[in-house]
């Protein structure tokens, strides 16, 4: 076995990206096997310097590679942030510190950037949280039984004097991005999306066999504004009896007024055949439920955590978000990768702005930098963590204190995977 000393941890050159990419497609047992077309559509995510492997005897046998992004705060202000993504180890590999050493190497370069935040998506729960990670969104999905909805059925659109309309995927590239803006800037936890997402979304781009072209449908408001866009597929079902049984999945569904919202749900569950309709994952506090005549109608199909955060900067993290009340607290922050850690005085003011400062004062809360970053988007209770150990009062109701600066009336949501 090759000791760990003599496997080297290194950003690729652009000559060893088909290794690299065969390393990825193992550890995400995908066929090993890279097609040329693949390659070329994935090179576009070649970043030199950010896309890491560890090589044993020339092999790529790990992968991680990291980007740059914009992460929504409490208030609407965009925060850059390290996007961490495509890490895999192969399974002749494990145990050796490989992902340790990749994590440590690219979390140095996000703080010498400058970056205010990491955050990923976690495949595996237990894997994040020794780097100072800590989940910062959730996610749920639905599943709509439709003739159970108590929809009525002659609905043909929207009777706010909106409309819907079906369109094309440069349609969505055109649309798309300003209307994902807007969205960002109302949604903590959102995160930029770049013109790949958008080619991707629509097939301009294919990095996978079987991407299936999904239908679009815009919703316009009575001034003819665009505040609503989804994308769905359908699958082809059958009964017995020759009825139709198909599901309607929902890729992604962007409303920036809850009229959107609204039309664009009952849409999905007006279209004939459609039996179902699968929601994708969306905010827990969503609003699909409750649009129906029999919420019940709508099951929880999944419901986990999603957007994991790792905080690198306690002060400008805190001073970037606002606050649900005036107030002080003293934090005591531990951080075993030493990026952030320290004793910090967070002070709100009555309009929501915040400043927040080294200090020497006597911490009100000690916590771990992965348990602030649970707290930092507002989803997360300080009295929950209290009772379950993760925070510790040191002064009596300083948790409850937290809970009323920190957390927020809408949950946050990330809609994006990365």
């Amino acid at each position: 076995m090759t000791s760990r000393a003599d496997i080297d941890v290194r950003p690729i050159d652009e000559s060893e990206f088909p290794d690299w990419s065969r390393a990825m497609n193992v550890g995400f047992l995908r066929e090993p096997t890279i097609s040329e077309e693949f390659l070329e559509a994935r090179r576009a995510q070649y970043t030199p310097g950010r896309t890491v492997g560890a090589f044993d005897d020339g092999r790529c046998v790990a992968t991680f590679r990291s980007f740059a992004q914009e992460l929504t705060a409490v208030g609407g202000a965009a925060v850059p942030a390290d996007a961490v993504t495509n890490v895999t180890v192969s399974p002749t590999h494990r145990r050796r510190g490989l992902l340790t050493r990749m994590m440590a190497q690219d979390l140095a370069a996000a703080k010498e950037r400058g970056d205010v935040v990491a955050t990923l998506i976690a495949a595996e729960y237990p894997i994040y949280g020794r780097y100072g990670f800590g989940p910062a969104t959730w996610a749920t999905e639905w599943t709509v039984d439709v003739p159970r909805a108590g929809l009525d059925p002659r609905w043909a659109g929207p009777e706010d004097g909106g409309r819907l309309d079906l369109v094309d995927a440069e349609d969505v590239r055109k649309l798309g991005p300003e209307l994902h803006a807007r969205l960002r800037r109302s949604q903590p936890g959102a995160v930029s999306r770049d013109e790949l997402w958008w080619q991707l979304t629509t097939g301009a781009v294919r990095f996978l066999p079987g991407f299936r072209e999904p239908f679009f449908v815009v919703y316009r408001s009575a001034a003819g504004e665009v505040e609503g866009m989804a994308a769905y597929t359908t699958d082809d079902t059958w009964g017995e009896a020759k009825q139709p049984l198909n599901t309607a999945k929902v890729k992604w569904l962007t409303g920036v007024t809850p009229a959107a919202e609204r039309a664009l749900w009952r849409y999905l569950c007006s279209i004939d055949w459609v039996v179902r309709v699968r929601s994708g994952y969306r905010a827990p506090d969503d609003l699909l439920p409750h649009v129906l005549p029999d919420p019940r109608a709508a099951a929880v199909t999944t419901q986990a955590d999603f957007l994991w955060v790792r905080i690198l900067d306690v002060v400008r993290a805190m001073e970037a978000r606002t606050y649900g009340a005036s107030g002080a607290l003293v934090l005591e922050v531990a951080d075993a990768g030493g990026l952030a850690g320290g004793r910090y005085r967070v002070e709100a003011s009555a309009d929501g702005a915040g400043t927040c400062a080294p200090t020497t004062e006597n911490p009100h809360l000690s916590l771990d930098v992965a348990d602030l970053a649970t707290l930092w988007l507002g989803d997360e209770s300080a009295v929950r963590l209290a009772a379950l150990g993760r925070v510790r009062e040191e002064r009596a109701g300083a948790a409850r204190e937290a809970d009323a600066l920190l957390r927020t009336s809408r949950r946050p949501w990330c809609p994006d995977i990365f």
